[in-house]
């Protein structure tokens, strides 16, 4: 793609001071386009603040639930593209509180297809999906033309968000594609529940790091900046690639106890671990085919685990310091 495509455009971020959200930001900024950061609170601890994105971007403060405040948005930022990286994200939160899930990451999705469909003026809309959202499948890896099948809340929640966005898509002809990538990391992560971020902080602080699942649950991993090149090529690509889902994945496909040993040799320093093995409604094994992202938008993973994990101690480093 033209290397000036981003110059100048207004883009609307939804959950752009999360972490996939401010590495997105991040990129965009970085290529001229103009960051509207929607958001709901403001954490100082997040990458979007301890990089100081937010003194680059226009910060709009408001909830995806309501779709005055989503559209009104859009329409004031006169937006020509929306990513919509903003959810509910965790899985032990969505299965306790399963009401609040379902609302931020189906209603909100929801209010952002209405909007965009009410928004002639936005040329490209990209929508974070998910790996869950197949949900447990005897064939792996993951092709883009499986069906939707989760069954937990969280993995429910993004089936729900895929399928209507396709169906907006398809529906109405809009610029909508949708992104499925594998388990995410990198620097800003601040859920700590999460196996790299822990592992992470349990090495830099001397503590030992509490597992739910047994260690052997397998899944694929993909480093942040992978991640918003990801978005950033879909949406440049909006014009061949609407109406479609995206897997993408690093091809790494690694056991959680594989990922704290390499967490570990990165850090310099074995990572203690406690087996709790109290994880319910996990899918043991998922990993994704990105054949199609590859030959459509030539896009693959650049940093495998080794040189991700490097890339992103010095963040948490700095954090927990």
């Amino acid at each position: 793609m033209a290397g000036n495509f981003w110059q100048g455009k207004n883009v609307l971020v939804t959950g752009a001071t999360g972490m996939v959200g401010s590495h997105v930001s991040e990129a965009l900024i970085g290529k001229g386009a103009n960051v509207i950061a929607f958001t709901r609170s403001r954490d100082p601890r997040s990458y979007f603040f301890t990089e100081k994105l937010d003194s680059k971007a226009i910060l709009a403060y408001g909830d995806l639930k309501d779709l005055a405040r989503v559209q009104g948005a859009i329409g004031r930022y006169e937006a020509e593209c929306v990513l919509h990286l903003g959810a509910q994200p965790i899985v032990g939160t969505a299965s306790s509180n399963p009401l609040e899930t379902f609302r931020a990451n189906v209603v909100g999705t929801l209010n952002i297809l209405e909007a965009v469909r009410r928004s002639p003026g936005v040329k490209s809309a990209v929508i974070a999906s998910s790996d869950k959202a197949y949900g447990k499948s005897d064939k792996l890896p993951y092709t883009e033309d499986m069906p939707m099948g989760g069954e937990a809340p969280y993995e429910a929640s993004k089936s729900c968000a895929d399928l209507m966005s396709r169906s907006y898509a398809k529906t109405y002809g809009l610029p909508i594609a949708v992104t499925r990538f594998g388990n995410i990391y990198g620097p800003g992560d601040l859920n700590f529940n999460r196996i790299i971020p822990g592992a992470i902080k349990a090495g830099l602080t001397g503590t030992t790091l509490e597992l739910r699942s047994d260690g052997k649950m397998v899944r694929e991993y993909v480093h942040v900046k992978d991640v918003a090149n990801g978005y950033l090529l879909l949406a440049e690509s909006i014009g061949k690639a609407k109406g479609e889902a995206f897997n993408f994945g690093s091809g790494e496909r690694l056991t959680v106890l594989q990922v704290v040993e390499k967490a570990g040799k990165a850090l310099g320093k074995k990572v203690e671990t406690r087996i709790l093995n109290t994880a319910k409604s996990e899918i043991p094994e998922q990993y994704l085919s990105c054949e199609k992202a590859k030959k459509l938008l030539g896009w693959k993973a650049e940093l495998g685990m080794d040189a991700g994990l490097k890339a992103t101690i010095p963040w948490y480093t700095k954090l927990l310091g």
